[in-house]
């Protein structure tokens, strides 16, 4: 599958493992790379991009985000992971860029450039050319929470905290449209996106996380990401760490 039919208007840092007990949560500080997968479980393409971000995630240098959006669902199948709002995200990825179209798969690397999802060796030669800019690090703060932080640099701009929850991994059967039939792998499922605050580069940031008041029932860990605005729109990604459960 190609362009969607939607029109718009509009090298390497050495990962930390926490020391935790039994059943307590894994911190994984220092990512190099965020990668943002838009897919669809409707997308005869996407497969393809699915078992790459599994691959990748698997890397202890990247954070790998799937966000499943719904533009496909008229075609005879609704995405069971589907969310308006990772919609508006593609959206606005596109619009900050000066683009007027929309597809899936599509991966968007650091918040600054974007590959065919399925296309292994752009997304490779993608990921090598993005460097973290900013150290983002995480830690234990009791039972029921983790702190954020991340240092001051003033030759960045100001930039928005993100909390992106995730399931880890789901196996859903396709009863209709271009997967019909397949029992298909799917990963890093992104379950909601909110903002937890500002990062400034005079001052930097710190911030309490409420574990359990941003996972919810359904997800398995969450990356936290520092990204610039551009507008309203958003930017490059400075700097990300994420928590397993």
């Amino acid at each position: 599958m190609n362009a969607s039919p939607l029109r718009l208007g509009l090298a390497s840092v050495v990962l930390c493992l926490a020391a935790l007990p039994a059943g307590a949560i894994e911190i994984r500080n220092q990512a190099d790379t965020v990668v943002e997968l838009f897919t669809s479980q409707g997308c005869s393409r996407c497969p393809d991009a699915d078992r790459l971000l599994a691959q990748l995630g698997a890397r202890e240098d990247i954070v790998a985000l799937a966000y499943h959006i719904d533009y496909w669902d008229y075609i005879g199948w609704e995405d069971t992971f589907a969310l308006p709002a990772n919609t508006e995200l593609q959206k606005g990825y596109a619009e900050s860029w000066g683009k007027n179209r929309i597809y899936t798969p599509q991966m968007v690397i650091n918040g600054q450039s974007a590959v065919v999802g399925s296309d292994v060796a752009e997304a490779e030669r993608a990921i090598e050319q993005a460097a973290p800019l900013l150290p983002v690090t995480l830690r234990i703060n009791g039972p029921d929470s983790i702190v954020f932080s991340a240092p001051a640099d003033q030759e960045l701009s100001a930039a928005v905290v993100w909390v992106v929850p995730y399931r880890a991994r789901a196996e859903v059967t396709i009863e209709r449209g271009e997967n019909s039939g397949q029992a298909l792998p799917y990963t890093h499922i992104v379950t909601s996106r909110q903002a937890i605050g500002m990062w400034n580069p005079a001052q930097g940031a710190e911030i309490t996380i409420p574990l359990e008041e941003v996972l919810g029932p359904n997800s398995d860990g969450a990356a936290i990401i520092v990204q610039e605005k551009n507008g309203t729109l958003p930017g490059r990604i400075l700097g990300a760490s994420l928590f397993i459960r």
